[in-house]
This record gives C-alpha cells, structure tokens and sequence, in this order.
C-alpha cells in the first residue's frame, strides 16, 4: 500500500504529513495549561452555582421547620407544614426534591430526615412555647 503525503502550511512553513501521522496526531494527548487544569479542579472542588441553590433551598427549609414550630400565625404554620411535608417525601423526580438535594450535596437523605424528627420530638417534649407567647405579646 502506498503511503499518501499531505501538504500543511503552517507559519509560512510547509509540513509533510503522511496518512498515519495525521491519524497518529489524533492520539496525541492535549496540552492542557496549569491555570486551565486547576480552574477545572477549583470548579468541581467549590460548590457550582446549582449547588449553592440547591443548599439554599435546604437551609430555607430547615429554618422555616425550625422556626415555626410553635407559630400561631397561619402563613408560618404553612411555612412548616409545608417543609415537613417535604421532608417527609421520599423520593421525588423533581430535581430540587429533598431526596436529590440531599444527595446532590452529599448528604444522606434519611439520616437528615430522622435528625429532623428527632429535633422535632425533643423540642415537642421541652413544651419551649416562649414563640407562642412572643407571639400573642405582639399580636395584642
């Protein structure tokens, strides 16, 4: 078989190539710059802005699980009921459901969960209805 030559001009300089180089040159690794290689691995290393959103959506949930625990006012109750109501849901095909939340960030979506119900029971038992009182306090 007879080997077949191609012309490149490169800078003004011309390359002869044959068919097995210009394949060869296909396998050839990239050349990568350092800062290139190192904003990649910052990149995957430092929460990526869907992560920050989805820890965000977890924060806020928690908090409005938390602090409206013991809420008179209607729009806190809502509040959360429907946090629980969230964490209590398992699985889900939304991606910002609190099973892929969780797991996008690492977490373990069950270990969170019985946390929450923990913290829900010890704070039940306590009676602490100091919100209920503040509350009514400021209502009147």
């Amino acid at each position: 078989m007879k080997s077949e030559r191609a012309t490149f001009a490169q800078d003004g300089k011309s390359i002869d190539q044959t068919r097995d180089d210009k394949i060869g040159s296909l396998f050839q690794p990239d050349t990568v710059l350092s800062a290139q290689y190192f904003d990649t691995l910052r990149r995957k290393t430092l929460l990526e802005p869907e992560k920050r959103l989805m820890l965000a959506v977890l924060e806020d949930a928690i908090n409005c699980f938390q602090d409206n625990l013991f809420s008179q006012k209607r729009k806190n109750q809502r509040l959360f009921a429907d946090a629980e109501e969230w964490f209590a849901t398992t699985g889900g095909d939304s991606v910002f459901s609190f099973d892929n939340v969780c797991e996008a960030l690492g977490f373990s979506p069950e270990y969170l969960r019985q946390g929450l119900v923990r913290w829900k029971a010890k704070n039940w038992e306590k009676g602490d209805r100091k919100g209920i009182l503040l509350e009514k306090k400021l209502a009147s």
